[in-house]
C-alpha cells in the first residue's frame, strides 16, 4: 500500500465474475492501482467496523438486492448490509465525507436521506440520455460536460424523488434522480459511471433471470450496450478519485 490514503471501495455483488469485472473498472476508468485502493466485498459478511479517517474516500458499486424488496422478503444479509450502510452514513453524511455510490449506492443513499425507494422509475439496461442541470453545470464533477451525456444503466427501481437537503446535478425524462449531491463531497449516481460495454456484457449475462429483462434478449442487450460509448459517465468517475486522492 502506498504512504497516500486508500480509497475504499465496497462491492455488493454476490458473483465472482462481476464483482471483479467491476472492480476492475473502477480502477480502470477511476485511474487507481489495485494498491491505491482497500476493497471490501461486504455481500456475505456485511460492513465492517471503520475509521473513515483513515481513507481519501468511499465508492460502492451495484448489487442485485432490491431496497423496495418487502422487508420480510428480505435475505438476512441484505437487512445486514442496509442496517450496515445507514450506520456508516451516520459518519459520511454529517461529517460530508467524500462517497461516490452507484446504482445500489444511490438508492442506499436515498433511502439514508428518507427518499421513496420503487420501481416507479426503472430503466431498462442499456444506454440512456441524461440532462445536465444549472447546479450539475456547476459541480466540479461535471463542469464543462454538454448539456446531455449518455450513460449505462439498469435498474428496478430508483429514488421517487431527490432526497431532502441533497442538490439534483443530472436528470433524465424516463427517471428524474440521476446524480446528486448532499453537502459538498457526498455523491450518488443511478447509472454506472464505471460501466462499459464489456462489463455490461458481464452483468447482462449474470443476471438475465434475475428480472432486468427478459432472458430471450440478453443477446440484443449484449449487442446494444457493446455500441454504445460513454466517456463523460466515466469522466465522472476519474474526476471523483482526482479530486479526493491525496
Amino acid at each position: 500500500m502506498s504512504s497516500a490514503k486508500p480509497f475504499l471501495i465496497l462491492q455488493l455483488r454476490p458473483e465472482d465474475d462481476t464483482s471483479n469485472n467491476e472492480f476492475e473498472a473502477i480502477l480502470k476508468y477511476g485511474a487507481l492501482a489495485a494498491s491505491d485502493t482497500r476493497r471490501i466485498r461486504i455481500e456475505k459478511t456485511g460492513i465492517p467496523v471503520l475509521v473513515l479517517k483513515d481513507y481519501a474516500a468511499v465508492i460502492v458499486g451495484g448489487s442485485p438486492f432490491d431496497i423496495s424488496t418487502p422487508q420480510a422478503n428480505k435475505s438476512p444479509i441484505q437487512v445486514k448490509i442496509e442496517d450496515n450502510f445507514r450506520r456508516l452514513f451516520d459518519e459520511i453524511v454529517p461529517g460530508d465525507f467524500p462517497f461516490l455510490g452507484a446504482c445500489s449506492g444511490c438508492g442506499l443513499l436515498g433511502s439514508y436521506l428518507d427518499t421513496p425507494i420503487s420501481g416507479k422509475y426503472a430503466e431498462p439496461v442499456g444506454g440512456t440520455r441524461v440532462n445536465l442541470t444549472d447546479a450539475g453545470a456547476e459541480d466540479p464533477l461535471l463542469s464543462d460536460f454538454p448539456a446531455q451525456i449518455d450513460v449505462l444503466c439498469g435498474h428496478k427501481e430508483a429514488c421517487d424523488r431527490v432526497p431532502r437537503d441533497a442538490t439534483l446535478l443530472l436528470t433524465g425524462a424516463a427517471c428524474p434522480v440521476q446524480m446528486f449531491r448532499v453537502g459538498k463531497n457526498v455523491y450518488a449516481t443511478q447509472f454506472h459511471p464505471e460501466g462499459d460495454g464489456a462489463g455490461f456484457s458481464v452483468r447482462i449475462d449474470a443476471y438475465k433471470h434475475h428480472g432486468y429483462f427478459p432472458p430471450e434478449e440478453a443477446a440484443a442487450l449484449t449487442v446494444a450496450v457493446n455500441r454504445t460509448d460513454t466517456p463523460y459517465a466515466r469522466e465522472i468517475l476519474h474526476r471523483f478519485v482526482a479530486r479526493y486522492r491525496h
